[in-house]
């Protein structure tokens, strides 16, 4: 389970940052950033704070309750055109600069899931699997997915028949069958092969 170690051992406001939605063919890049402070949370949101891809939608749906309201936050995202002239891992990057300046306060540090710094402008430290070892990160993980996918949910309202509300634009049998019978839309990455077949 993840803890507070990290955050302790750097002292000072710590950022923990994660991002949701790097493999699906459709839709933006979602990242979050943040700032926990232990002493000012409701048990039970430390308790239950996990990877969100652990964690079933009504309990990510909880505890994003409890962290928007228990603690300070950030989101940002990069659109479709944006991972399209950039590509996916600049686009996630942007996304995670973002979400860091949407801060309601600076923090002194971050710690970001993953094996590359953003370049934040604070000294940062980069955790591969931190959502499992960073209550912040952990924090981060479930605001970047239940965020991104309420935005896909309303696309599908928008574009019935890929599936979206579900697969949240992951390349599933439904969203191939989409993409077959409606065509590719302005919500897609046009970058991405399996998009840039259907294209050609």
């Amino acid at each position: 389970m993840p803890d507070f170690s990290v955050e302790s051992s750097l002292g000072g406001l710590v950022a923990g940052i994660d991002e949701a939605g790097r493999g699906p063919w459709a839709g933006p890049v979602v990242a979050a950033a943040v700032i926990l402070e232990p002493s000012k949370l409701p048990a039970e949101l430390i308790a239950g704070l996990d990877d969100s891809k652990k964690l079933g939608r009504p309990v990510r749906e909880m505890l994003y309750g409890h962290i928007r309201a228990s603690a300070a936050h950030g989101i940002g995202q990069a659109s479709v055109e944006e991972i399209d002239e950039i590509n996916i891992l600049q686009a996630t990057m942007l996304a995670m600069r973002r979400a860091f300046q949407n801060l309601p306060e600076p923090a002194q540090f971050a710690i970001v899931d993953g094996n590359r710094d953003p370049g934040l402008g604070v000294p940062t430290r980069c955790l591969i699997g931190g959502d499992a070892s960073s209550l912040s990160i952990a924090a981060a993980s479930i605001l970047a997915k239940v965020t991104r996918d309420r935005i896909m949910e309303d696309l599908a309202r928008r574009f019935p028949g890929y599936g979206w509300e579900k697969n949240a634009g992951y390349g599933t049998k439904q969203h191939q069958q989409g993409l077959a019978q409606h065509g590719v839309t302005p919500h897609h990455r046009r970058s991405y092969a399996p998009i840039a077949k259907i294209l050609k």
